[in-house]
């Protein structure tokens, strides 16, 4: 009776694997002794508990290999999950060129501020503050779900924006990128459909043809999604996930209405869809505007975000708020794949500055800073004949209607060959039918970059590519 019952231990062990996809498909299984080791258990045992869940046809035995997870394992040749590209504006345009960019090199199409925009003051202090701290903060792994002082801190976050919820169902992770990765890994299964915003954040769509996901679009407006054609892609498509940003949208700066936010959950209600909301960059609004997951109650919206936007890039942190049940999973998954949560040094840093009175006032300066450079930036742009489609409420992004028949791809192109790393339109459209807008970073653009920009937008090219239009 004691050999059934370890043997039903090991195999409910690896179906809570399975289910928090720490064991994905295609994914060898432990060595008999190696998991007999784990397990507390003899090898008999495993040996055992294997032969049956071949048995059910949950994993499969491969003589002289070992036993793997039935099922294939998601792609991650990221060029060969979807179609291919022109290889100069896919997805991963900016990412490429502004990531490895030499000191020289100027970024208007990069997603960060510049280092003096940073409240450099106050990480210095609070590294200072780490460097006589415990020595567990500078050698142990994360905790499961990330520091409770910094999680008590977003939860009162939260409860001033109404969303009234435990720090028990926050989990803190790496970063924005990752809380993304974590949620697409538990929830999405090859051939699954997931709704973005047309155009969108281009590390979304890299991220769903990882997991080989149909990625559906949804056109954007300055209200927030077209909720007609959402309404008739959940009819036709039948999908898993919606992935958004409802405040300050990235790329072209709009905000959700009330009235948009309200419609899109009823109808994310109606038709059982899982939604996303990436916070990110909703600390930079000068007010507060409708939260998905507020007026949702985290029942069926999913709130992620991170402190790069305003408080450094280099300090990897994230967070992902959700039901319990969910956080729950997604903790055991992060254990998985990463040993635990973020790191110790990383959360005590964020913890520091976020606890510092200084970080409110360096918010409320950088606020007033974009206010001023998105004006001087619009009206040098309009002179160039890049037209803003709007004028954001808040945050540093510009998304611009090129002159007629100028193809922003070709543009970035010739920025390039002058250091110059631009964010031409199709990179954030999954239809591709954005060939003629460019997104712009206000806060990157020193007077080098506007002699380049006066450049190749007054030249006339030589000859542009024909590609679809639509108004965004």
């Amino acid at each position: 009776m004691a050999q059934a019952t370890r043997t039903v231990e090991v195999m409910e062990n690896i179906r809570r694997r399975l289910a928090s996809r720490a064991l994905a498909p295609g994914e060898r299984l432990p060595s008999i002794r190696r998991f007999a080791a784990v397990m507390g258990v003899s090898p008999s045992t495993v040996v055992d508990a294997y032969d049956r869940l071949v048995a059910e046809g949950v994993i499969r035995s491969q003589p002289g290999s070992g036993f793997y997870v039935v099922g294939v394992a998601p792609s991650l040749d990221l060029r060969a999950a979807g179609p291919q590209a022109d290889r100069d504006v896919d997805p991963f345009w900016v990412s490429r060129q502004s990531l490895d960019a030499d000191a020289g090199v100027l970024k208007p199409g990069c997603g960060w501020l510049p280092p003096d925009w940073m409240p450099q003051a106050a990480l210095r202090r609070a590294l200072r503050q780490l460097a006589r701290g415990p020595d567990a903060v500078l050698t142990d792994y994360g905790s499961s779900l990330g520091p409770a002082n910094l999680r008590h801190i977003l939860a009162r976050q939260f409860a001033g924006e109404g969303l009234d919820i435990s720090p028990e169902t926050i989990l803190l992770t790496t970063s924005g990128s990752q809380s993304v990765d974590l949620i697409c890994r538990y929830l999405l299964r090859p051939g699954d459909t997931v709704l973005v915003d047309d155009p969108c954040y281009f590390n979304f769509q890299a991220l769903l043809r990882v997991y080989k996901a149909r990625i559906v679009p949804v056109p954007f407006t300055p209200t927030g999604p077209d909720l007609a054609h959402f309404a008739a892609a959940l009819a036709d498509h039948r999908p898993r996930l919606y992935i958004t940003n409802s405040a300050l949208h990235n790329p072209t700066g709009g905000t959700i209405t009330a009235q948009t936010a309200h419609r899109l959950l009823r109808l994310a209600a109606s038709h059982d869809l899982t939604v996303i909301e990436d916070d990110t960059f909703a600390v930079l609004e000068p007010d507060l505007s409708p939260r998905l997951a507020t007026l949702d109650g985290l029942d069926r919206v999913i709130r992620i975000g991170s402190f790069s936007k305003t408080l450094s890039a280099s300090v990897r942190c994230g967070y992902i708020a959700g039901p319990p049940q969910l956080i729950a999973a997604l903790t055991d998954l992060q254990v998985a794949t990463n040993f635990g949560g973020p790191s110790p040094v990383a959360t005590a840093i964020v913890h520091s500055a976020l606890s510092d009175g200084s970080y409110r006032k360096h918010v409320d300066g950088v606020r007033k800073r974009l206010t001023r450079a998105r004006k001087e930036a619009a009206t040098r742009l309009s002179s160039l004949g890049a037209e803003p489609w709007l004028m954001p409420r808040g945050g540093f992004y510009l998304w611009c209607r090129l002159p007629e028949g100028r193809d922003a791809a070709d543009i970035a192109r010739a920025a390039l060959k002058q250091n110059v790393v631009l964010a031409p339109g199709n990179i954030f459209s999954p239809a591709q039918t954005a060939a003629q807008y460019m997104r712009f970073n206000v806060t990157q653009m020193p007077q080098r970059a506007w002699e380049v920009l006066t450049g190749v937008l007054t030249t006339p090219q030589a000859s542009a590519r024909a590609a679809p239009q639509r108004q965004c």
